[in-house]
C-alpha cells in the first residue's frame, strides 16, 4: 500500500468521502466548523454539497485527500484559523496572534481503518498548509489517554495521532467530545 495525499481539488472524492447515500440528505459535508453556525443552520440537503464544491474549486481548497492507488481513502479538513468557526470559538483558545491553521477533521474510509492512513493525512494536512504559507498548524484532538474512542467522534483524532506528527499541548480547553476533553496541539512550522 502506497498512500499518496493531494490538495482536495476532486470533488467527486471529496463527495465519496463526505457525501451522502441520499443527494438530499442533511449532512456535515465537513462545513460545521468551516462556516459560520448561521450558515451551517441555514444550508440544507443538496446546497451543502453545491457549497463544498465551490470550495473545491477555490485555492485553497478545503483540506486533503489520501489515496491508495486511484482509489481515495480518506479526507482531513485544514484551513486558516481565521476562516474557520474555530475564530470567535469560546471553548478553544487563542494560543497568540499567530495566522495559524487548523486541522480539525480527519476521516478514513471504511475498510481502510488501522492502517496508518490517519497519519499520512494528518502529515499532509502540515504539508499542505506549510505549502500555502502557514507559520502554525493547530489541531483539536481528544486527550483520550489510549481508550477507545467512538467511531462517529473519533474524526477529532487523538492527542497521541497529534504528537506522533510533531504536535506538542499549547493549551487545555473547555471543549468535551464523546466524554473526554479536547486538547489544543500545535506545530510550528516556521
Amino acid at each position: 500500500m502506497t498512500i499518496q495525499v493531494r490538495a482536495a481539488r476532486a470533488f467527486d472524492d471529496v463527495k465519496t468521502m463526505l457525501g451522502p447515500k441520499r443527494p438530499d440528505a442533511n449532512v456535515c459535508w465537513c462545513l460545521s466548523y468551516r462556516i459560520s453556525s448561521k450558515d451551517n443552520i441555514a444550508l440544507w440537503g443538496t446546497e451543502r454539497g453545491q457549497l463544498m464544491e465551490r470550495l473545491c474549486a477555490q485555492d485553497p481548497p478545503p483540506g486533503v485527500l489520501a489515496y491508495d492507488g486511484d482509489v481515495v481513502v480518506g479526507w482531513a479538513a485544514v484551513h486558516p484559523r481565521a476562516g474557520t468557526s474555530f475564530a470567535g470559538n469560546r471553548k478553544i483558545p487563542h494560543v497568540d496572534d499567530v495566522d495559524v491553521w487548523a486541522v480539525w477533521c480527519i476521516r478514513v474510509r471504511p475498510g481502510h481503518r488501522g492502517k496508518g492512513i490517519s497519519h499520512h493525512l494528518l502529515t499532509g494536512a502540515v504539508e499542505f498548509a506549510r505549502d500555502h504559507g502557514a507559520p502554525a498548524i493547530e489541531g483539536y484532538p481528544v486527550d483520550n489517554e489510549g481508550k477507545k474512542v467512538d467511531l462517529t467522534m473519533a474524526y477529532v483524532g487523538t492527542r497521541k495521532l497529534f504528537e506522533r506528527a510533531g504536535f506538542i499541548k499549547a493549551a487545555d480547553t473547555d471543549s468535551v467530545l464523546n466524554g473526554f476533553p479536547r486538547v489544543l496541539m500545535r506545530l510550528d512550522l516556521r
